[in-house]
């Protein structure tokens, strides 16, 4: 149908029909002009590096799909297709088209990303919520409720429970919107770990020259290359279990299978000593502890070299009955001049490295324990020290005499020192 072409702000001039407007394009005045059709825009240039990470969000088999379909209109933009055709592939209109054009040529490649939305309304109000945060960050037994720690459905119950007296306006929240205030503010009420507190008034000064001497300094003085570290103690009360029913091995879908009763056949006090640098240990078994056992590994140790005509061998020790004291040190420096002994502060086991090694023993040897007999555990002890010493393996020791100073400077330490009494 003819349709009327005018003149902006004129009058009517002439009739023309859209097909032949199309076919060929003249103005009001009968000139031919140029006609832009839709669809027909410029080609996107990419550089180098576009062009990689848009192919790879195509190939990969990860990406998701809207982000795939939005990097091959920028693909097939760049090799110069246009926006009909570009819809017509994609099957998407061509003003999706367009839209994520120009989204590229504002921003690029982030420009492909979804923005930021606002989500949904958060459901729960401030006042819930801070009741919420609150009660996990206290313990139960400050609000008289009968529990050691909170659990999510104990929470939520006690959260309501407090709403109904303090805000009753409120409605509980549910329990899925409170787990959500949690995973915010990183908080697991249910969750706990054990921890000491230092209760030696020269914490730091007992525990200092046992961290200079795992980074190779003595009384500031780096250690001359004959002399060494060892770490010792004793792992008491190792006992034998035989299993009423031997053990069974692991097969397909089925674990290792361990009877769970047993009689005991004996036990065992397990001494050893740990080349902090060399990474060699040295270990008897006893039958029981005491100077005289603890004697009996030094002397095994100090009969051998290097340490026999070393310049001085460090001992590091606890606090135990068999090497506490200035008397039991005098008495082992008595046997053997070479020996320093150096103690470890009260309470504070974990500086010394020989725990480390025991926590291996534990996993390794005695877990599941179904030795038959004391000599056979015994041997399996014995063996996986020579076993361990063939790796030549130190412990990766980073904890120094600094990080102690600083953890020492926490306020929460400070205040434990006024209110916690001081070890004799």
């Amino acid at each position: 149908m003819p349709q009327l072409l005018r003149r902006p702000e004129g009058p009517i001039l002439t009739f023309q029909s859209i097909e032949t407007y199309r076919e060929n394009p003249v103005d009001v005045y009968g000139r031919r002009q140029e006609v832009r059709m839709a669809g027909s825009a410029a080609s996107i240039v990419l550089t180098a590096a576009e062009h990689h990470r848009l192919t790879s969000w195509v190939r990969a088999g990860t990406t998701p799909q809207r982000l795939v379909r939005r990097a091959r209109v920028i693909l097939g933009s760049a090799t110069g297709l246009g926006s009909r055709a570009l819809a017509r592939r994609e099957q998407m209109s061509r003003t999706t088209v367009r839209r994520w054009l120009a989204r590229f040529g504002a921003k690029r490649c982030d420009g492909l990303q979804d923005r930021r939305r606002s989500g949904r309304p958060l459901s729960i109000k401030p006042k819930a919520r801070a009741l919420v945060v609150a009660l996990a960050c206290s313990r139960p037994g400050e609000r008289d409720v009968p529990l050691s720690r909170y659990s999510l459905s104990e929470l939520t119950t006690e959260v309501a429970n407090q709403l109904k007296v303090e805000h009753t306006e409120l409605l509980a929240p549910s329990r899925s919107a409170i787990w959500r205030v949690l995973i915010r503010d990183a908080l697991r009420p249910w969750r706990y770990r054990s921890w000491i507190f230092p209760r030696d008034a020269h914490f730091l000064e007992l525990a200092g020259p046992v961290l200079d001497l795992y980074a190779c300094r003595w009384q500031g003085q780096p250690l001359w290359a004959d002399e060494y570290v060892l770490s010792a103690d004793e792992k008491t009360s190792i006992q034998v279990r035989r299993r009423c029913h031997p053990s069974l091995p692991n097969g397909p879908h089925q674990a290792i299978r361990i009877e769970h009763e047993y009689e005991r056949a004996g036990v065992t006090q397990y001494l050893a000593a740990w080349d902090v640098h060399r990474a060699v240990v040295f270990g008897r078994c006893e039958p029981k502890t005491g100077k005289a056992a603890f004697a009996r590994l030094v002397d095994d140790v100090m009969s051998q070299e290097p340490y026999r005509s070393a310049r001085r061998v460090f001992w590091i020790v606890d606090n135990g009955s068999s090497h506490r004291g200035e008397r039991a040190a005098d008495e082992l420096s008595a046997r053997h001049p070479r020996i320093v002994i150096v103690h470890t502060p009260v309470h504070a086991s974990w500086l010394n490295q020989i725990e480390i090694y025991f926590s291996i023993i534990q996993r390794k040897v005695l877990t599941p324990n179904d030795c038959t007999s004391l000599q056979e555990l015994e041997h399996r002890i014995i063996e996986f020290g020579r076993r361990y010493s063939a790796l030549d393996k130190p412990f990766a020791w980073c904890f120094t005499r600094q990080d102690l100073e600083q953890r020492l400077r926490e306020p929460l330490l400070q205040s434990a020192a006024l209110t916690l009494p001081t070890a004799a």
